[in-house]
């Protein structure tokens, strides 16, 4: 009999009462392993009261408080890593070394919010006229909503919520309807971290989900990650009722190969960088940019065998690079825009089509595919496949290739590999994308430094983790003081300036 999952809200298990479910299949066998429930307005609702409920007394909470709570949750994150690993596993595909590098992304951000009380120091100017005071503080903002994707089940929901909750908020999470095992999960560790009931819940659930969540009056702020289409409609709404919305969405990832680089460098980051996560990955690698004929010909000449001698396989198979994709649709969509590709007349170096794995038939597994001579015009180069394909782009100069990455309608991430110091800082400074790496793949800043895109990767103004996190999760407060003296003036009518 296939499991049931399960609502969190208040504190609790609550099972659903919509009538409505989805299956969570096993992408490496294509089996149902459980199904979720889906969650109405209602249920939202029954969340967000919950969430009202517990906010006063922990929006009060000293900041030490919040940190000592912060501290236990960080060490049964530790502790349960293994677990959490398995669980993203068997239902999102990742090999177990990937979920756990993506775990400890995330215990990075529950370690920089131990330090709450410190990111959450207001301003203070002494005498600022006629014997005022004035400062200000950093107050938390109320019920938050994340809306997650699936490809990072666990770092995604810590990214938003640990830091949410650190600054005094409380945090409902609608996690991905195709992996929500893992985001409960974080919510039973949080119990037992000692958060208060209410503070942090999960409801699950689709559109009906995510609309109550953007229309609830009392939902002021919303967090969203997952594709740009979907973002770009999260952030009208939400704007549109109000609210106070970040979104993070798609990328179409360059990196610009310079004619001096360490190509063996290069080819190394290329693959891991690529096809890492199967793809799935919105700092992914997708487009490799050789700059001139004989840099393209030495990358090319590199990557083919590489690429051919991927090793996929289900998440507990160490010895595999990639698992499955998400689902059977997502590896359908990924092999027809390898035939778009080929169609349009780019040269299909490695053709990943028709996986199969003995014992694994009904997995969604896709092999490595490898493109060269793509142009900027193709399908394969403006969209974003998610999937472990890597197009290359010749690029003849590196004007050209700067050109490239600023017209893609995508600004998430950005590599340049060059041993020229004044490439890189040039390259540095004219690209209009929001993560840059000099000889860094994959520039997912850490936890301290914010994350976040440009152009149609990102909607809204702050960005995630580090001290824009914390702009977005609070609100200031600006108090001007003055304690009596002894001395009346009587009434002023005119303009308080600081000579008054």
């Amino acid at each position: 009999m296939t499991d049931t999952l399960y609502h969190f809200i208040g504190g609790k298990r609550v099972e659903g009462t919509s009538g409505r479910f989805g299956d969570i299949l096993n992408p490496a066998t294509g089996e149902v392993q459980s199904r979720a429930p889906y969650a109405n307005a209602d249920e939202v609702d029954r969340a967000v009261q919950a969430a009202r409920k517990a906010f006063p007394e922990w929006s009060a909470a000293s900041a030490s408080r919040r940190s000592q709570v912060l501290f236990g949750f960080r060490d049964l994150l530790v502790q349960n890593a293994d677990k959490l690993a398995e669980i993203v596993g068997k239902e999102h595909g990742k090999t177990i070394v990937d979920a756990k590098g993506s775990i400890q992304r995330g215990v990075d951000v529950a370690e920089f919010a131990c330090g709450i009380p410190h990111l959450m120091k207001g301003e203070f100017s002494s005498n600022v006229g006629g014997g005022i005071d004035t400062f200000s503080q950093r107050e938390a903002i109320g019920v938050v909503g994340g809306i997650t994707p699936f490809n990072f089940p666990v770092m995604i929901p810590l990214w938003m919520g640990v830091m949410a909750v650190a600054c005094g908020n409380c945090y409902i999470n609608k996690p991905s309807e195709r992996d929500p095992s893992a985001p409960l999960f974080l919510a039973e560790l949080w119990k037992e971290a000692g958060l208060p009931d209410g503070v942090w819940s999960v409801v699950n659930g689709d559109k009906e989900a995510v609309d109550a969540l953007l229309h609830h009056p009392d939902v002021p702020a919303i967090s969203f990650v997952g594709s740009t289409a979907v973002g770009e409609y999260i952030y009208h709404e939400g704007t549109a009722n109000n609210k106070r919305v970040q979104v993070f969405g798609g990328a179409k990832n360059h990196m610009v190969i310079m004619p001096d680089a360490d190509l063996d460098q290069a080819a190394d980051a290329l693959i891991g960088s690529g096809y890492g996560s199967t793809g799935q990955r919105c700092m992914a690698i997708s487009v490799a940019v050789p700059v001139g004929e004989d840099t393209a010909d030495a990358i090319i000449d590199r990557l083919k065998p590489r690429v051919q001698e991927l090793r996929y396989g289900p998440w507990n198979d160490d010895k595999a690079d990639m698992g499955p994709v998400i689902t059977q649709q997502a590896k359908e969509r990924i092999e027809d825009y390898i035939q778009q590709g080929v169609d349009a007349g780019a040269e299909l170096a490695v053709d990943g089509r028709g996986a199969s794995l003995q014992g694994y038939e009904g997995g969604y597994f896709c092999g490595g595919s490898l493109f060269d001579h793509a142009k900027s015009d193709m399908s394969i180069y403006r969209d974003e496949i998610f999937g472990p394909v890597l197009t290359q782009v010749r690029a003849g100069s590196f004007d050209e290739a700067v050109k490239l990455v600023n017209d893609h309608e995508f600004g998430n991430g950005v590599a340049v590999f060059t041993r020229d110091g004044d490439a890189a800082r040039e390259f540095a400074n004219r690209v209009d994308i929001g993560m840059v790496g000099i000889n860094v793949p994959i520039p997912v800043p850490l936890a301290f430094h914010n994350f976040g895109g440009s152009k149609r990767s990102k909607f809204g103004d702050t960005q995630m983790h580090g001290p824009e996190s914390v702009r977005f999760f609070t609100k200031v407060k600006t108090i001007s003081a003055r304690w009596p003296s002894g001395i009346r003036e009587g009434a002023v009518f005119a303009m308080p300036t600081a000579g008054s």
